[in-house]
């Protein structure tokens, strides 16, 4: 890529979007265009295909997606399978319509099978079942990275799909009901550190910036209560879903995001294919390739925050896949590893929850 080609993010303001538009800015890419949804609604195919006729954009990252929790996997299976697929159908229709010379598709390690051999290589998609909870997302997925590898295959194009594992960072999602599991762990054990204190000039300002079912910082403190004790956020005690006992990796989102562009910069797809004569598992995984149970990742947020409360763990509710960790032995032979450790991740994303 040239410091001039111009580069197309979608979802530049979620999560890892966010952070692979300022990390490319950073580096030198000046003609970066991004739409919020307000300003292009993806499921939309005319409007898309607008777009890109107007655009005309060179390079293309999909970060957009209808992402959330265990709770909002296991909820909203139709929305997240239909979003997913149109989301993905129209961006890489319209790139592959419009000649884009490199396309970078984001997924999720949820493609991988509930029984997964551990660590998990690429090699393992579609090899068993997947996770119930998220099936519909991971199959929405699985779809983006053989639209992908078909493209390539039939067309000669240069798509290339990566699987990054559990993502947390500045921009994340604290929703209570939508949020992935370790900003989630955050908001509550800080709000019940808040609630244990005394704190309620901290709760309403932080129910102002997040309301929670509508409830925002002007309600009574009875309300306030009431509505984070649906979601186990008490002053003597945290309830969390599960038993704890599931391990999970974690790679800052910023790292990812460098991640990204490194393969942007550096990979194509002919440094994927290999000479087998059938082509299949050219994605990538990106991840740290290290893992904790919720249980421990829980005390680490509590011992963070400073929280003196009780964490509980409801085992009547789903915990997922038992375990997720990713291989990155082909990440790393491509040349990239992260460098920032869970420990000191969290103690980063409390500060930039804390700061707003």
């Amino acid at each position: 890529m040239k410091f001039s080609s111009k580069i197309y993010v979608a979802g530049h303001r979620g999560l890892v979007g966010s952070a692979i538009w300022n990390n490319l800015k950073a580096k030198g890419y000046a003609n970066l265009v991004g739409r919020t949804h307000a300003e292009l609604d993806l499921l939309d195919g005319v409007a898309v295909k607008r777009f890109f006729d107007e655009e005309q954009p060179e390079y293309v990252v999909l970060a957009a997606a209808k992402v959330g929790g265990i709770v909002a996997n296991n909820t909203y299976r139709a929305d997240f399978i239909y979003e997913n697929l149109q989301i993905q159908q129209n961006v890489i229709g319209e790139s592959f319509r419009h000649g884009v010379k490199k396309l970078l598709f984001l997924g999720s390690t949820c493609i991988y099978p509930r029984d997964a051999r551990q660590p998990m290589q690429e090699t393992a998609l579609l090899t068993s079942p997947l996770e119930y909870t998220n099936e519909p997302y991971a199959i929405a997925k699985i779809a983006g990275l053989k639209m992908c590898e078909s493209f390539n295959l039939q067309y000669g194009t240069n798509y290339i799909a990566v699987m990054p594992t559990n993502l947390y960072g500045p921009n994340d999602n604290f929703d209570l009901e939508r949020s992935h599991v370790l900003p989630a762990m955050i908001r509550k054990i800080y709000l019940a550190h808040c609630l244990l204190e005394g704190d309620w000039e901290a709760v309403r300002h932080d129910l102002s910036r997040r309301p929670v079912e509508g409830v925002d910082g002007r309600a009574t403190e009875q309300t306030m209560g009431n509505v984070l004790a649906k979601y186990g956020i008490h002053p003597s005690h945290v309830e969390l879903w599960g038993t704890g006992k599931p391990l999970r990796e974690f790679l800052w989102s910023e790292e990812m995001a460098d991640a990204s562009v490194y393969i942007l910069e550096h990979v194509d797809f002919a440094d994927l294919r290999g000479d087998a004569p059938e082509v299949r598992n050219c994605h990538i995984n990106i991840g740290t390739g290290k893992e904790l149970s919720i249980r421990d990742l829980a005390e680490l947020i509590k011992r963070t925050v400073g929280y003196r409360g009780e964490i509980r763990f409801n085992a009547d509710k789903p915990d997922g896949t038992l375990r997720k960790l990713t291989d990155v032995s082909k990440l790393h032979a491509l040349g990239w590893t992260h460098k920032i450790e869970v420990e000191d991740g969290v103690q980063m994303l409390y500060d930039w929850y804390t700061r707003g």
